[in-house]
């Protein structure tokens, strides 16, 4: 009787904890082409979780190169500073962007930049990422 009791109470757990191992949590966006599902822990969007779909190239994310991640945080905010400067953007926009920046400049955040190397190379992807 006993032993049947532990039976069934390891087939429970297993029933509960199997279906939950492996599991990701996601987030559903939304864009022209329709909804996507994103991790739930990426900072990136649904144009690079599509980029990442279906851009396989050369299995080498941009990532791999750091000099690379850290020019297009160089160009971001440059370009940030340069809206501020003419009046397009405000300056609450750019102090959040020139903190992303620099957060990336100290080498933080580069997991997220999973676009293919050479479709990184073409600038869309890359570009949407970095947004």
């Amino acid at each position: 009787m006993r032993r049947t009791a532990i039976i069934l109470l390891a087939l429970s757990l297993l029933v509960v904890i199997f279906p939950a191992i492996g599991q990701e949590k996601f987030r559903t966006e939304k864009d022209l082409l329709g909804e996507k599902e994103v991790p739930a822990d990426a900072y990136y969007g649904v144009q690079t979780a599509r980029a990442l779909e279906n851009f396989q190239i050369s299995a080498v994310q941009i990532n791999h190169y750091p000099g690379f991640v850290e020019a297009w945080a160089i160009v971001k905010l440059a370009a940030a500073r340069a809206n501020a400067d003419v009046g397009a953007m405000d300056k609450t926009k750019l102090a959040a962007i020139e903190k992303a920046c620099q957060a990336l400049l100290d080498g933080k955040y580069h997991d997220q930049f999973q676009v293919d190397w050479y479709q990184g190379g073409a600038g869309t992807c890359t570009n949407m990422n970095a947004n």
